[in-house]
């Protein structure tokens, strides 16, 4: 079945004209806050087009790939709307991650640069032989640079960002989001579902690198004129601090985000005064309804959940604030995206009946970066089919079921155990492993690893997991490891993970 929404055209502009846009409106405003320390739009603005000179002095321009590793601090939206600036591709990453990661997503994007912390980053730009920056020099070369204050023109279809993300069949696949796909989405979401504008102050605790902060965080904040104030390593207490001291307006974060604020809140035995909220809004994962209703009793404030993937831009479905909310469902499709739930033969499904959830809209990627069996597996005339397992009800409110793909969302952290599988086998005493995810009160799931030794090889649990806890980010180790005789097979020899996930 085709899709019947109109493919835009788009002559949206460079992304990075956001900021450009909201110096023109209010350039005394501040764009960012962090510990005490505070940017203004004017002076973001100028770091951003030092930084664009930076590039430009190292030939980097249109359609050439800058790589960023960094947490939630001001040089990460300088890198951002800087590379932006001049027509370049922003490749976010993970700053925990190790440098063999570093190096595939820096080989497999072509980056030119990769700006980071000293250490694992920049082992990992070495082992890729691309050229890196050290966020400590950031400054220094801002103030020597010959800065560039237009915006390169880009085409609405011209890729923005490539986003890094994955199934479990491979390695990670960089999602080309346009400047369409970002321009569009954070508009409808700062326009019709946060109502954020001058005069807000958005918490920056969920990370830049991911969708959901990099779109409804930053891009939100910066197109609408509004603070953000940055969190870079999410700490419970701090968050509770922060939003008294510079009165956050709009709370974004996933469910384990809330269950910590709220532990966070009862061991200091007595209630913040968090006045200054009117929204709330958790994605990442289903937020459980008794943690949702304690948080909003404790708070007096409304949670809203919604929905989406790196894929999607991230936002396609939300609890609209000028609707009803339907607390357990990711709401309706949001303004300019369609979903569906259809069976293996893509048709739809009855109201009410368990299908994969397909979106179509502006929000969709253009495909994966150099891959075009997985873009054409992923959209199918115009639909792209998410590996998610849900309904929709009489009103039109969508509800996840389960997951197609194996996919283990640890903290927010989405954690691929191919990856993981992938290290365990290169443990000399492994023969077979598989990884699967656990239900986990803190993080909502955790990472167990089942292992098959090498016959007359040996091994103990605590060994395996420091093995992989060496190669991969802190997130992603398997937090127990269980020895096995032997892993369950089906009849083709296919590991059957639906066998271990019974013995949790």
């Amino acid at each position: 079945m085709a899709s019947d929404l109109p493919t835009k055209e788009s002559s949206l502009p460079n992304l990075a004209e956001n900021l450009t846009a909201s110096v023109h409106r209010s350039a005394g405003a501040i764009a960012l806050r962090q510990d005490g320390q505070a940017l203004t739009y004017a002076q973001l603005d100028e770091a951003c087009a030092a930084f664009a000179g930076v590039l430009a002095d190292r030939g980097i321009g249109a359609g050439d790939r800058v790589a960023v590793a960094l947490p939630n601090i001001p040089a990460f939206a300088i890198v951002y709307y800087g590379a932006l600036r001049v027509g370049a591709i922003v490749v976010p990453m993970n700053p925990l991650f190790k440098p063999r990661e570093v190096a595939y997503y820096l080989n497999d994007s072509g980056a030119s640069l990769l700006v980071g912390m000293a250490g694992d980053a920049a082992v990992g730009a070495v082992d890729a032989d691309v050229g890196f920056v050290d966020v400590a020099r950031l400054e220094q070369l801002l103030g020597q640079a010959q800065p560039r204050p237009d915006v390169i023109e880009r085409d609405g279809s011209d890729p923005a960002v490539l986003l890094y993300t994955s199934g479990t069949t491979g390695h990670p696949k960089g999602a080309e989001l346009t400047h369409s796909n970002l321009q569009t989405n954070q508009e409808v979401c700062a326009r019709t579902l946060l109502g954020a504008g001058e005069g807000d102050v958005l918490m920056g605790c969920l990370p830049l690198f991911h969708v959901f902060g990099m779109t409804c965080g930053l891009n939100v904040a910066i197109g609408s004129g509004a603070t953000l104030t940055l969190i870079p390593r999410f700490d419970p207490v701090k968050v509770l601090d922060v939003i008294r001291s510079d009165n956050v307006t709009i709370f974004e974060g996933v469910p384990t985000m809330y269950g910590a604020i709220l532990a966070a809140d009862s061991a200091q035995g007595r209630t913040a005064d968090l006045a200054s909220l009117r929204l709330c809004i958790s994605g990442g994962a289903s937020m459980p309804l008794e943690l949702m209703r304690s948080f909003e009793e404790r708070f007096n404030c409304v949670i809203l959940e919604g929905y989406g993937l790196s894929e999607t831009s991230p936002v396609a479905s939300f609890n609209h604030p000028d609707k009803e909310r339907k607390a357990g469902t990711i709401g309706t499709p949001i303004e300019g995206v369609r979903m569906r739930c259809v069976d293996l033969e893509g048709n739809d499904v009855p109201l009410g009946e368990v299908g994969e959830i397909v979106i179509a809209g502006e929000n969709i990627m253009s495909g994966y970066w150099n891959r075009p069996a997985a873009t054409a597996e992923a959209i199918r005339d115009g639909w792209f089919y998410s590996g998610d397992l849900g309904r929709i009800d009489e009103d039109g409110y969508f509800s996840i079921v389960d997951r197609t793909k194996d996919l283990i969302i640890r903290g927010g952290f989405n954690v691929y155990p191919r990856e993981i599988e992938e290290v365990l086998y290169e443990h000399p005493a492994v023969a077979e492993a598989a990884v699967v995810g656990v239900p986990d009160e803190r993080h909502g799931e955790d990472i167990r690893a089942y292992v098959v030794l090498k016959p007359e090889a040996r091994a103990t649990p605590q060994e395996i997991k420091e093995f992989t806890k060496e190669r991969v980010a802190a997130y992603k180790y398997p937090r127990t490891v269980r020895i096995i005789d032997a892993l369950p097979k089906g009849a083709t020899g296919k590991i059957l993970k639906r066998e271990l996930r019974r013995d949790v």
